[in-house]
């Protein structure tokens, strides 16, 4: 079992940058493959990125983040990083980490942060 815990969100001007980050607890960090969902407000929750148990392996994204967010992993320090660059007010969601498996282009998640907010202002 693993804990996660995100941070790094906050209030940004549309164009800016945040870092979210993922925190886990526990000796198995480098077991799971890490991922990151979303949820606006009245949406359902929605994938945004992931990325194999190394963190030059597979990365998976959605289209909308494409070219947009970097998800990368540090195994030494069992954190998990969602860059994210040239934000815009679509971008507004909480903010979840998840540790679950990477099976060819499907993510399925099994554990789940508390979620961190975001929000781009116009």
């Amino acid at each position: 079992q693993v804990q996660l815990v995100e941070s790094g969100g906050g209030l940004v001007q549309t164009g800016g940058s945040l870092r979210l980050s993922c925190a886990a607890s526990g000796r198995t960090f480098s077991s799971y493959a890490m991922g990151w969902f979303r949820q606006a407000p009245g949406k359902e929750r929605e994938f945004v990125a992931a990325l194999s148990r190394w963190s030059g392996g597979t990365q998976l994204y959605a289209d909308s983040v494409k070219g947009r967010f970097t998800i990368s992993r540090d195994n030494a320090k069992n954190t998990a990083y969602l860059q994210m660059n040239s934000l815009n007010p679509e971008d507004t969601a909480v903010y979840y980490c998840a540790a679950g498996r990477l099976e060819y282009s499907d993510y399925r998640p099994s554990y789940w942060g508390q979620g961190t907010q975001v929000t781009v202002s116009s």
